[in-house]
Order: structure tokens, then C-alpha cells, then sequence
């Protein structure tokens, strides 16, 4: 059979069967992913390419794919762990867009596909430490957001970045409820200078592939020494504010979540403690905890963020 190449067909041209057929060939890079989203249905996932980083900082056992993309957190979806896997089919990743603006010389719109073929991804394997008290190690894929903050020149007078998830009750059941969990669409925030640190990453993939709706499909936020709640997933807005801007569960339970969410295990939270975490994959509940680093293991990049910053009081 004749393989074509993404870049010369039309994707109402594209049969089922040929995608399916081709897709290892083919479906790589910014072009298979257009073609993927074009064709919702036909495949779960499109592979990416992307180069091994060397800020890939552990080398610890990675956590199952199966279970990195069926214990989740994504209330948009529902409060049960199993419940964005099982509900998340809903939600329509394409066309999809992020639209950047605030206090920059250049506000954009951009497409996803657009995003990924102008950048260079990278594999990075990252520690995930909830704040509930278990963490994953996961092979993210995706690029630096200091790239893209660069291409939209942010003015001096920008001293923060905020966040904003898809707002669609009709394909996020968890928003369409009599008593919701939080007030949506879901919003979060990093200082300027925490947002251009190497390690902060806009993912588009994780386990080579592009990420499952369930994981924050198709483009999420992943700050590693942070609690897990800060990475904002399924981004349509990105904006350069002066002022701290609000985020979802510090405005819900202030005493408990606080704006900064580094992880730190001499800071409880009010539930759980944050000295030792459960490892997924490791057992069941009863399983030997593991104790908790500082920065979730990345001090020695991050630690100069907060100098001079009381952490109990920032937390």
C-alpha cells in the first residue's frame, strides 16, 4: 500500500482505515496530530517525537502508564479518581486554542497544532506529588513555557501569570451540577519568575503520545516542585497580570490551599499530612510510605525562588 505524507492530504480525504494502517508511519509531529484531532474517533492518541531532556531529574521506577491516566484528579469530570477516565471522552479537543494577552507587546491566538510545530518538544520525567498525599513519577512531553513567554515579550509591568481551564458544562459533566465542587472555569497562577524556570513545562503528551483527555488533553500546565493542583489542565487562556491573580482552591478553602503550593513536608495540610507519600503502583494503601523532599526533590533549582520567604506563611 502507497504511504502518503500527512502534509499532502486534506483530512476530509482521510479514510478510517488509513489512518489506522499508517498511523505509525505518519502520525508523528504537529502534522499527525492535526490529522489525529481532525478525525475524532479514530485514534485514542498520535505519537510525538521529542528529544530526551537532561532536566529529566529522576531516575526512578516510572509510574504505569494505565496508572497515570486512570487515577486522576479533574473535577471537571467528577470527584472520583476513576471518574475523568471514564467521563473525559466528552470533552472535543479540536480545533483548539490559547489565547495569550495582558500585559504583553504581543497578544496572540494560538492553534495547538500550531504550538507543537513551532516548538521543540521534549521528554521530561518528573516526580507528581498530590497534595493528598501520593505522587507518580510521569513522562511528560512537552516545551518550557519561558519559550513562549519570550515570543509574546511580556511588558515590565507584568509580575504574574494566570491561567484559565476550558469553560463547557455541556462536555464537563463535573461543572453541571447543583452543588459544585468549585466555582469554574478553574483558574491558577505563578509568578513571573517561577513561570520562566527551566523546569516549568506546558505538556502536550505524556508516555510519548499526546495526552489523554483525563490527563489534561490537549494542553496542561506541569510544575514539578508544586502540588499537583497547580497544573492546570485543558488551558484556553493564558494572561500577564501585575497583581497575584486568584486561583480555584485557594479561593474555595484559603486555610487550606495556598497561592504559592510548593511541596513541603514540615507544612501540613489541615487533612493530610505532607510528611511521606503513598507511591502509585507501589501497593495498596498499606504500602510502605516514602518520605517527602523538600520541592518535591527539586530544591537545588528552585530553592533560590524563596529566599528569604517564610514557607509556613507562603505556602
Amino acid at each position: 500500500m502507497l504511504i502518503r505524507r500527512p502534509s499532502d492530504i486534506l483530512p476530509s480525504e482521510i479514510t478510517p482505515r488509513e489512518v489506522y494502517l499508517n498511523r505509525r508511519q505518519w502520525m508523528t509531529g504537529a502534522a499527525g496530530l492535526a490529522l489525529a484531532t481532525a478525525l475524532p474517533g479514530v485514534l485514542e492518541a498520535a505519537p510525538l517525537q521529542a528529544a530526551k531532556s537532561p532536566l529529566s531529574t529522576t531516575d526512578e521506577k516510572l509510574t504505569s502508564r494505565e496508572d497515570v491516566t486512570s487515577y486522576n484528579n479533574f473535577y471537571e469530570f467528577g470527584t472520583g479518581k476513576d471518574d475523568p477516565a471514564a467521563k473525559a471522552k466528552s470533552l472535543k479537543t479540536s480545533p483548539w486554542t490559547v489565547k495569550v494577552d495582558g500585559m504583553v507587546g504581543k497578544p496572540a491566538e494560538f492553534a495547538i497544532e500550531d504550538l507543537i510545530k513551532s516548538s521543540a518538544l521534549e521528554e521530561r520525567i518528573y516526580r507528581m506529588r498530590c497534595v493528598e498525599g501520593w505522587s507518580m513519577v510521569i513522562p511528560w512531553v512537552g516545551f518550557p513555557l519561558a519559550d513562549l513567554i519570550k515570543r509574546v515579550e511580556p511588558l515590565g509591568s507584568a509580575k504574574y501569570v494566570a491561567f484559565e481551564t476550558a469553560y463547557r458544562p455541556e462536555e464537563m459533566p463535573g461543572m453541571d451540577t447543583l452543588f459544585p465542587v468549585l466555582e469554574w472555569p478553574y483558574v491558577e497562577g505563578l509568578r513571573l519568575d517561577e513561570a520562566m524556570n527551566p523546569l516549568t513545562i506546558l505538556a502536550v503528551g505524556l508516555y510519548g503520545e499526546t495526552l489523554p483527555n483525563q490527563n489534561g488533553a490537549p494542553i496542561r500546565l506541569v510544575v514539578p516542585w508544586k502540588y499537583g493542583f497547580k497544573g492546570i489542565k485543558s488551558i484556553t487562556r493564558i494572561s500577564f497580570v501585575e497583581k497575584q491573580p486568584p486561583t480555584s482552591w485557594n479561593k474555595q478553602a484559603p486555610n487550606e490551599y495556598g497561592f504559592y503550593a510548593n511541596v513541603n513536608p514540615s507544612v501540613d495540610h489541615p487533612r493530610w499530612s505532607q510528611a511521606t507519600e503513598r507511591r502509585i503502583g507501589e501497593g495498596g494503601l498499606f504500602v510502605k510510605r516514602r518520605p517527602t523532599l523538600m520541592f518535591n526533590g527539586y530544591a537545588d533549582q528552585v530553592a533560590s525562588l524563596y529566599t528569604g520567604m517564610d514557607l509556613r506563611k507562603f505556602y
